[in-house]
């Protein structure tokens, strides 16, 4: 017997049995060096796997494993994936597809919007990337993503939100003093800005209050700032504006007097005016200032009553004592039963709290020189003066008559009869020196019935 074909096919058996196979891409050089050897024979490279393994089945379960027809499959690692999981000899020689085993990778990861990540492989499986934000953001979803078995990542992208709220210091203003004669005070501060750790600066700051160099009332005053971020996140702050007025001790109106004050009547630069009511003399200072020292200016204020001196030789010295201070009417009759001048005396003793009101002093001029007599009150004149009154006012001796005299001494009414309380009053309230009067005793709340 020939041993010849007997030992080649010994050895094509043992060389065949040493390969896992190859393929037409990673392993050409043994495909080309089968095809020379043995021609004739259609077989293809043995196929080799790396990260991975291969079983092959033939048609025929002929001896050759990478004949014609030979169907392998493909099974890799964990972490890697064949190209093709399972490929077919060809009658070509070459197997129907590429068979390498690559290693998984997951698509690229998209970078969050203010903010990373960082990844312990890359793309591949089993990687793990870590999710960071950019400061002043904070991460809103999976903080970590991993590469799995199916090229899938485990979680998607997170975002970068801003929740963090922006910062703001509002200013620390000084109490401020009030400017003499005013309730106000000129307060100026400069604005703040917010500042935030994703935006930076923010200058659109809001207040609620009076803006800064705006004139304060005397009192605390409650202010804020507001600021927003790009993402609406509101920072504020609070601070107080305190205006304080220097004051000096209350004054008050003088007994028989009263008082009229400008500003707030006791504020530093506030001016007090005293006047005293008909009937009384003004002593002191009729006008104080409160002074930067909380004390008042001058001294004090007084309303004592008027003392008339009718010792005096002349007419024109008696109304002298009257000049700015009161309203004469003098009351003239040739007897004291004359019943024009008890009408009038009568009708007057009712109203005098209405001609103390008016300031209005009555003289009374009754019976003819020599027995003449002048009264002021229970102040008697001397013939001799009340004669020189007649004659200075020109007034008749043997008739009733009444002349009404101003406080500049000019005479403003005369009366050949009697009249009524109510029409002197009215007379005198014309006078334009008696509408100053009115304002000032409304305001100090002076009335009277009459």
């Amino acid at each position: 017997m020939d041993m010849w074909p007997l030992l080649l096919l010994f050895v094509q058996l043992c060389f065949c049995s040493g390969y896992e196979g190859s393929g037409r891409y990673a392993y050409g050089d043994d495909e080309d060096w089968y095809s020379h050897t043995y021609r004739g024979t259609p077989w293809c490279a043995p196929i080799k796997i790396k990260h991975g393994d291969v079983s092959c089945r033939t048609p025929r379960g002929e001896h050759y494993r990478n004949v014609m027809g030979t169907r392998c499959k493909i099974r890799c690692k964990q972490g890697y994936e064949a190209q093709s999981s399972e490929v077919v000899c060809m009658a070509s020689k070459h197997w129907s597809s590429n068979y390498a085993c690559r290693e998984i990778r997951c698509p690229k990861l998209d970078m969050p919007i203010n903010g990373g990540y960082k990844c312990s492989d890359g793309s591949y499986f089993n990687s793990r990337c870590e999710f960071f934000c950019s400061p002043g953001f904070t991460l809103k979803g999976q903080k970590t993503a991993t590469c799995r078995y199916n090229a899938v990542w485990s979680a998607g992208v997170p975002s970068c939100v801003d929740i963090d709220p922006p910062k703001i210091k509002c200013p620390n203003v000084k109490d401020k003093w009030a400017e003499p004669g005013k309730l106000t005070a000129r307060v100026t501060w400069d604005t703040p800005e917010g500042v935030d750790t994703a935006d930076g600066i923010l200058t659109d700051v809001i207040l609620k209050g009076k803006p800064s160099k705006s004139n304060f009332p005397e009192g605390l005053h409650k202010m804020s700032y507001t600021v927003f971020d790009r993402a609406g996140n509101k920072g504020s702050c609070r601070f107080t504006v305190r205006v304080r007025v220097r004051r000096c001790s209350p004054l008050f109106p003088p007994d028989n007097g009263y008082m009229k004050c400008d500003s707030d009547k006791d504020n530093y630069g506030a001016t007090c005016e005293f006047t005293c009511t008909g009937g009384s003399e003004l002593r002191g200072s009729a006008a104080r200032v409160c002074q930067y020292g909380l004390t008042w200016s001058g001294s004090d204020t007084t309303c004592a009553p008027m003392s008339i001196n009718v010792g005096v030789r002349t007419a024109a010295a008696l109304l002298d004592q009257f000049y700015e201070k009161r309203r004469l009417l003098v009351i003239s009759a040739p007897t004291a039963a004359n019943h024009n001048y008890r009408f009038q005396m009568t009708n007057l003793q009712q109203a005098q709290c209405g001609l103390d009101l008016r300031h209005v002093t009555v003289i009374e001029l009754v019976g003819t020189y020599p027995a003449q007599v002048g009264r002021i009150r229970h102040n008697l004149l001397s013939p001799g003066l009340a004669l020189q009154l007649r004659l200075l006012l020109q007034i008749p001796q043997r008739s009733f008559q009444m002349v009404l005299v101003d406080k500049q001494g000019i005479d403003k009414q005369r009366y050949p009869f009697p009249i009524t309380a109510a029409e002197l009053f009215t007379t005198i309230d014309t006078f334009p020196l008696r509408k100053d009067e009115m304002l000032v005793q409304q305001e100090a709340g002076q009335t009277c019935q009459s």
